[in-house]
């Protein structure tokens, strides 16, 4: 099983553009997993698929997507609008009033949660959206489980994207998590950056962004005092792959770009790649 993530597109950037730099990026990572070598087995969009939450840009969006080979699932990120999503993308579930659902996949389930309100930059995760979490959990005790959220639960150290480790949403989505051991990955975006720790006990991975990245800087931001440092920085576009195997849940994440290839199997690789098979068979 292979999940493919793509993650902060914010298609409508660039208001009136039907050709803006935001839906290029995303189209050179539509084309690398179409083309690429790593045909995944679904697409899980996570959240600030358009910068203004409009119904034109999730049309763009819909249409750049149509013609993806796999089945997309498109999740809520601080940027989007429940209702014009919903519009845009009519398979997506929904469940009391919030774009979450599950999904049942081969020995994996997938959690997919809604953690926006809407116009608000942080996190979100209210009683109701605790309790169906909780309620989910609870109903498959045995069954390994990724949960996928926009926002990460942690500070990441980019001091003005992150939320506060103290906020009451992450308070009660932790309490709704905790104690159950089938939970094997959390999968989140937000950060535009490549990103991983062990929350609470378990793997949490960040996706890179397709929109362009933020910048790594992980020194203190006074408000009141702007200091020309780089906030956005035009890196690759980017995306990842999940790869579950039965038994753990590996993530792979690839800049998509132009990038030479110094390397290919023929007959001078074959050497090394026939000595690392006689060593894992050997033991």
């Amino acid at each position: 099983m292979l999940i493919a993530q793509i993650t902060d597109i914010h298609v409508g950037f660039e208001r009136g553009n039907p050709d803006e730099y935001n839906l290029k990026r995303l189209g050179k990572v539509l084309r690398r997993l179409s083309d690429g070598p790593n045909r995944p087995d679904l697409l899980l969009m996570s959240g600030d698929l358009t910068e203004y939450g409009d119904a034109e840009s999730y049309a763009r969006l819909a249409d750049a997507v149509a013609q993806c080979p796999v089945p997309i699932w498109p999740m809520m990120g601080n940027h989007d609008l429940r209702g014009p999503l919903l519009d845009a993308f009519p398979q997506t579930p929904a469940s009391e009033g919030f774009v979450q659902y599950a999904l049942d996949l081969d020995g994996l389930r997938l959690i997919i949660l809604d953690t926006t309100d809407e116009w608000r930059h942080g996190g979100a995760f209210c009683d109701a959206r605790a309790r169906w979490l909780a309620s989910e959990l609870e109903a498959h005790p045995s069954t390994p489980t990724v949960i996928a959220m926009h926002h990460p639960p942690f500070e990441s150290g980019i001091a003005w994207m992150d939320c506060d480790a103290d906020e009451q949403w992450i308070a009660r989505f932790t309490a709704a998590v905790s104690g159950h051991r089938q939970i094997v990955s959390i999968l989140s975006g937000h950060l535009h950056r490549n990103i991983h720790t062990l929350w609470n006990g378990i793997a949490l991975s960040v996706c890179p962004s397709t929109a362009p990245l933020v910048a790594l800087d992980l020194g203190p931001i006074d408000s009141a005092k702007p200091d020309g440092r780089t906030m956005i920085s035009d890196e690759p576009p980017a995306l990842a792959l999940h790869r579950w195997d039965g038994r753990q849940l590996v993530t792979h994440t690839e800049a998509v770009g132009d990038f030479p290839a110094m390397a290919h199997f023929d007959e001078a690789m074959q050497p090394v790649v026939r000595l690392i098979e006689s060593e894992r068979r050997d033991g």
